[in-house]
């Protein structure tokens, strides 16, 4: 067994590994949030570049702020920043190489200092964001800054050492403008409709509340541009860490594993230089908006509905749900081709159909092993970013949206904390006490659930309330398959 270090790299014959210089690269690229979709994705679009000679002299600093990354810490200490990256294809193919294009590692408990340094120096061109859609402290119903987060909020109370990603790059905007030094891009890379856009009003607002003048700079000399990510990443775990072993003869502590599948469509806004993206894939576009909200309505809100719904019928991992002839109509019939597509504006060179379709494969991929308990995480953060935007759209457009509520029922019900079995839900979400409260309330006072301020006024929408209410009457009285069903059938 090989156990995975810059030293050991050509001991390694199983998978390709790295071959580029690591220890002089000048780390043009500063990400906050190392998680297992950071590194199957950008962190895999780089090495590609680097591996083929394209991107000399860049890498990634990687750093940790919560205090769990602590674990990320330690792992990639102890590999040199190395890490395999698994990518499971549909024909059962399984395809594995070691990504070198994290060159270090920060964790901001053990020195923010640190931190800002790597942020103000001259060399970081871009700070990247992987912090997931409940990391930005924005109000999803006014698009307004709100932070809620103790750090975020210890940051902008007192001038200590930075405890938060916002508060770490508005003191390094700080300065930098006052050594004039050119501003570093900030490229949100999170599942969020206009994610280089929230990105921006996150920093302007935390900047705002500390000097306007500098959020004058901030507003005139930074760049945010926008991104639409996707690659299926499931949680690592050591059944991972343990494949790894056995396949490839590696002892690796942090691996990832993915769908085979990836795209990144990105905004070409880098007024401080970025690498050639384009060359190992990436779309570089004047609108991401289009690609954008095709990825979230269809990909991610479709996720939100088999989460809930899979998890009511007794399933645990995606594959499964989506095999199920009930939830595959349900999700691509009514869901995504009924109510989801017709909100949507043309993509560019792409059939929704087809799209749609493709979407369904890669779902029922059974190597991926992607749970359902992990599409419910944050539910109340993904659900208000990825599928309420289309009732909204529904609700002006006149039209029905039985799918929609069915989905928000659904999640009322796993809110409840059990199946019909008794089995727990998995809910992980900072609103859980809130939303529980509420689901239960619901089942006396059917369509209270709605009256949660997390709907922004989609509650008082009577149409859908009416659709939400006999969705989830339905729900209890003949359970979810037959609400499915009804659904499906119109």
């Amino acid at each position: 067994m090989i156990n995975l270090s810059q030293s050991t790299l050509g001991d390694i014959s199983t998978m390709p590994v790295p071959a580029y210089p690591r220890g002089n690269a000048d780390k043009h690229i500063v990400h906050f949030g190392v998680g297992g979709f950071h590194r199957a994705h950008q962190a895999m679009y780089l090495d590609a570049l680097l591996v083929n000679g394209l991107a000399d002299g860049w890498g990634i600093t990687g750093v940790g702020v919560l205090s769990f990354d602590e674990k990320m810490r330690d792992a990639m200490a102890a590999q040199d920043c190395l890490f395999s990256l698994v990518m499971k294809h549909p024909n059962g193919t399984i395809e594995g190489r070691v990504i070198g294009s994290i060159m270090e590692y920060l964790f901001v408990p053990d020195g923010p200092e640190a931190v800002l340094e790597r942020l103000c120096d001259p060399a970081t061109k871009i700070v990247s964001l992987t912090i997931t859609e409940s990391g930005y402290p924005i109000n999803d119903s006014t698009g307004e800054f709100d932070p809620q987060d103790d750090p975020t909020k210890a940051d902008i109370a007192g001038d200590g050492p930075r405890q938060s990603a916002f508060g770490l790059i508005v003191e390094a905007l700080r300065r930098r403008r006052e050594a004039g030094t050119q501003a570093f891009t900030i490229m949100c890379c999170d599942n969020i409709q206009h994610n280089g856009d929230v990105a921006r009003a996150a920093v302007l607002g935390f900047a705002k509340a500390k000097d306007a003048e500098l959020a004058a700079w901030i507003e005139a000399e930074v760049a945010f541009p926008n991104s639409m990510v996707d690659r299926i990443t499931p949680a690592p775990n050591d059944a991972l860490r343990a494949e790894v072993a056995e396949r490839f003869d590696v002892a690796d502590a942090c691996p990832v594993s993915s769908e085979s599948f990836t795209q990144w469509v990105m905004e070409d806004r880098f007024p401080a230089g970025r690498p050639d993206f384009d060359k190992v894939g990436v779309q570089l576009v004047d609108d991401v908006d289009p690609y954008e909200m095709m990825k979230l309505r269809l990909l991610n809100a479709s996720h939100q509905a088999l989460a809930y719904a899979g998890f009511l019928a007794g399933y645990e991992q995606v594959h499964e749900a989506v095999g199920d002839p009930n939830l595959h109509a349900y999700l691509l019939q009514a869901y995504m081709r009924g109510e989801a597509i017709p909100t949507l504006k043309p993509v560019p060179g792409v059939d929704l159909d087809a799209y749609t379709d493709e979407l369904l494969k890669r779902f029922s991929n059974e190597e991926v092993r992607d749970t359902l308990a992990r599409l419910a995480v944050d539910g109340s953060d993904r659900m208000s970013k990825f599928l309420f935007p289309v009732i909204k759209d529904r609700v002006a457009m006149g039209e029905a949206s039985p799918a929609c509520a069915l989905i928000v029922a659904t999640w009322a019900r796993f809110m409840e904390g059990s199946d019909d079995n008794g089995r727990p839900s998995p809910i992980t979400d900072k609103r859980e006490a809130e939303l529980t409260e509420a689901a239960l309330a619901d089942r006396e006072n059917p369509g209270v659930f709605l009256d949660h301020p997390i709907f922004g006024g989609l509650g008082s929408e009577s149409g859908f309330r009416a659709e939400y209410v006999a969705a989830k009457q339905t729900l209890l009285d003949e359970g979810v398959q037959a609400a499915v069903c009804h659904v499906v059938s119109g």
